[in-house]
C-alpha cells in the first residue's frame, strides 16, 4: 500500500502544475496520459491486492462446535447440523478447523458427508459419499474420499500427503486454521466441491450432475453434514439456514438434557460415582444447539441410597452455558437402575437352542488358523445365585462367551458373568456341504458394463442352515473403480437385509460391523485390470449359530487368484438367509459349474 501511495504522490505533485484537479485518482490524467512505467506499476500493485478467494454473498452467522476439544472425537461420533443444498444453489460455509499438534495421522481432520434429504440412518437414508479435507497420491490406498457417487478421477489438491507406515505425514498440519466450503449446484452440467484454507485447496470437478437418491423424485435435495475425526471444528458462517436453525455468537442457557450409557444394574457395595462414571448427557441449549457433556461435569445422585437392593432413581443436574458460565436455572434429567446382589455362581439350566455349528474352507480361507465362529446364546437361559441366597434368571446380552474354533470338533464355551462366575456350554463344529447353484437371470447387466448402481438384481437364493452354496461367474468391469465389480446382497426373503459386501473389501448393513474381512488387495490397480473378464467362485455359508460367511476366489486375467472374504455376518435368522447379486457398471455372466481354480496360491 505505501509503494502506491508514493507513486500517486508524485503524480499528483507533477500534475498539479498542469491542471486544477479534485482528486489525482479519477481523472484522465491519471488513468490514461499517465506515462507507460507509472500504468504498468499501478497496475501491478492494483492486481497484486485482489485476491482469488470467492466472494461470499448472504453469510450468516452460525456459531457452534463440532467434536470434543480435547481431540477425542472418533470417526462417525460428532456431527455437524444438516445443511440442505437445493438443485440449482450453493453452500458456503466458513469455519475453524482445529488440529493436534501432536498427532500427524494424515487422515484426522474432517469429512463433507453428502445424503439425499432424509436423516442420517432414517428409513430410505443413502449417501452419495464423503469428501475429506486431505488428499494423497494413493487413492487405492489412502482413502480421502469414498462412496459411490464420487470418483476419485475429478478431484485435485494442492498438497498430497504421503503418509509413512505408522499413516503419518506432519504436513496434515497444513489442512488447520480457516477454511472455507463451497459446494456448487448452480449448473446443470456440473457438480463442484472445493475446501481450501488459502495454503491447501482441495477440488472436486465432474462433469456432470448428481443422480437423485430421493425416493421422491420431485425431492431434488441434497444435504451435507461434517464429521471431524481426532479434531474439532468451530463452526462460524453459513448462507443456507440449516436444519434447526442457526446459532449466534452470545452465549446459550441449558434447555434440556437426555442422559446417556445409564446402567441396568449396579453391584451394590458399588460407589455411585463409579457405577455412574461411564455415564453422559447430551445438553440441548437455546437456540437448539447440543454438546455432549461427560459425567465429571455432571452433579449425581441416587433416590433412596445405594446400599439396598431394588430399584433407584438416578437425578442429575446440570448448571453450565454453553460457554461454560453458570446458569441462571440448572436442567435437571432423571433416568432408573437397579442395585443388585453380587453374583456368588451360575449356571445353565436351559441349553441353546442350537448347538451345533458350520464352516466352509475355500481357496479364501484355507490358510487361516486363527478363524473362529461365534456363539449363539438364542434359547439358553443362564440362573445367578446372588449373595443373598436369592436366584433369577439373567438376561444373556449381560454375559460374554467365548469364542469356538472354525474346525471340526467338540468345545466347550465358557459363559461368564462382569464379575468372573462361569458354567460351560457344549457345542459341535462340523464342515459344511457344498452345493452348486445358477443365479437367474444367467446374465445380470448390460454388457457394456453401464448398469447404474443397484438396478438389477438376481432373484433371492435362500441358504439352509448349516449348507454352503456356491456360484461361479465371470465379471466384467467398466474399471472406472474398484467397486465396479460384483457385488454380493444377504438378506431375508422379504429383502430386509443382513449385508451388502463388494468385490473390493467393502460392505455395510446390520450385521457387517461383526464380520472379519480379508482386508484389500496389494495392488488395487492390477487387481482392478485383472477382474474384467475374471472368474470368480462365491461361496454363502448359512454357520447355523446367527451368522453368514461369504468367500470369493477371484481368478484374474493376469492368471493370479485373489481372495476377498467376510466372516461371521451376524444379525442372521438362520431359518431365512438369502443372497442375491447385483451390479454397479459392470456385468456378470453365470456359469453352469465351478471355474477351475488353485486353493493354495492366492494374493491379497
Amino acid at each position: 500500500m505505501k509503494h502506491l501511495n508514493k507513486i500517486a504522490s508524485i503524480f499528483c505533485g507533477a500534475a498539479f502544475g498542469l491542471l486544477a484537479l479534485a482528486s489525482c485518482e479519477g481523472g484522465d490524467v491519471y488513468n490514461v496520459n499517465a506515462p507507460d512505467w507509472i500504468s504498468h506499476k499501478i497496475d501491478s500493485i492494483e492486481n497484486s491486492k485482489k485476491s482469488n478467494e470467492e466472494v461470499l454473498v448472504g453469510m450468516q452467522e452460525d456459531v457452534y462446535t463440532i467434536g470434543n476439544s480435547d481431540y477425542s472425537s472418533g470417526w462417525w461420533t460428532s456431527f455437524s447440523k444438516y445443511y440442505v443444498v437445493p438443485d440449482g444453489q450453493k453452500w458456503n460455509a466458513v469455519l475453524n478447523l482445529n488440529l493436534n499438534s501432536s498427532d500427524d495421522t494424515y487422515y484426522k481432520n474432517f469429512a463433507i458427508v453428502f445424503t439425499n434429504d432424509v436423516d442420517r440412518g432414517g428409513t430410505g437414508y443413502q449417501e452419495y459419499g464423503a469428501f475429506r479435507f486431505d488428499a494423497t497420491g494413493d487413492s487405492a490406498k489412502y482413502n480421502s474420499q469414498w462412496g459411490n457417487h464420487l470418483y476419485f478421477k475429478y478431484t485435485n489438491s494442492t498438497q498430497l500427503l504421503a503418509p509413512d507406515a505408522n499413516n503419518k505425514d506432519a504436513n496434515v498440519q497444513k489442512l488447520g486454521g480457516k477454511v472455507t466450503i463451497t459446494v456448487d449446484r448452480t449448473s446443470s452440467n456440473t457438480f463442484k466441491i472445493k475446501i481450501t484454507n488459502g495454503t491447501v485447496t482441495k477440488t472436486y470437478d465432474q462433469p456432470f450432475k448428481l443422480s437423485n437418491l430421493n425416493a421422491d423424485a420431485s425431492d431434488t435435495n441434497i444435504r451435507c453434514f461434517l464429521v471431524p475425526e481426532g479434531s474439532y471444528i468451530d463452526f462460524l458462517q453459513t448462507n443456507i439456514v440449516p436444519i434447526g436453525g442457526l446459532t449466534s455468537a452470545q452465549d446459550k442457557a441449558p434447555v434440556s438434557m437426555v442422559l446417556q450409557n445409564v446402567p441396568d444394574e449396579v453391584t451394590r457395595g458399588t460407589t455411585l460415582d463409579k457405577a455412574m462414571s461411564n455415564i453422559s448427557a447430551e445438553v440441548t441449549y437455546e437456540e437448539g444447539v447440543k454438546k455432549v457433556i461427560p459425567a465429571s461435569e455432571l452433579y449425581i445422585s441416587a433416590i433412596p441410597d445405594m446400599d439396598v437392593p431394588g430399584e433407584k432413581n438416578l437425578v442429575v443436574i446440570y448448571n453450565k452455558t454453553f460457554k461454560g458460565s453458570n446458569a441462571t436455572k440448572p436442567i435437571v434429567a432423571y433416568a432408573k437402575f437397579n442395585v443388585v446382589n453380587s453374583i456368588s455362581s451360575i449356571k445353565i439350566t436351559k441349553a441353546p437352542s442350537r448347538s451345533n455349528y458350520y464352516f466352509f474352507n475355500s481357496a479364501a480361507t484355507s490358510g487361516m488358523t486363527d478363524r473362529t465362529l461365534a456363539f449363539d446364546p438364542t434359547g439358553m437361559e443362564v440362573t445367578a445365585t446372588y449373595a443373598d441366597g436369592s436366584s433369577a434368571i439373567i438376561d444373556n446380552a449381560k454375559l460374554k462367551f467365548s469364542s469356538v474354533p472354525a474346525s471340526a470338533g467338540t468345545y466347550n464355551v465358557t459363559v461368564s458373568t462382569a464379575n468372573g462366575k462361569t458354567d460351560n456350554v457344549s457345542v459341535t463344529v462340523s464342515e459344511s456341504a457344498s452345493t452348486f447353484v445358477t443365479p437367474n437371470p444367467t446374465t445380470l447387466g448390460a454388457a457394456d458394463n453401464t448398469g447404474a448402481w443397484w438396478s438389477v438384481f438376481t432373484d433371492n437364493i435362500k441358504v439352509p442352515a448349516g449348507k454352503t452354496y456356491a456360484v461361479s461367474f465371470t465379471n466384467y468391469s467398466s474399471m472406472a473403480g474398484n467397486w465396479n465389480n460384483f457385488v454380493t446382497i444377504l438378506r431375508n426373503s422379504a429383502n430386509s437385509e443382513y449385508a451388502v459386501v463388494r468385490s473390493d473389501n467393502y460392505g455395510w448393513g446390520n450385521g457387517y460391523a461383526a464380520s472379519r474381512n480379508s482386508g484389500g488387495q496389494a495392488n488395487w490397480p492390477s487387481w482392478l485390470a485383472a477382474m474384467n473378464g475374471a472368474n470368480v467362485n462365491l461361496y454363502v455359508t448359512n454357520c447355523n449359530n446367527g451368522t453368514a460367511d461369504v468367500q470369493a476366489v477371484m481368478k484374474g486375467t493376469d492368471g493370479k487368484t485373489y481372495i476377498q472374504y467376510y466372516l461371521g455376518v451376524n444379525t442372521v435368522d438362520v431359518n431365512d438367509l438369502c443372497f442375491a447379486f447385483t451390479i454397479d457398471s459392470c456385468h456378470l455372466i453365470f456359469n453352469s459349474s465351478l471355474a477351475a481354480s488353485k486353493r493354495s496360491s492366492y494374493r491379497k
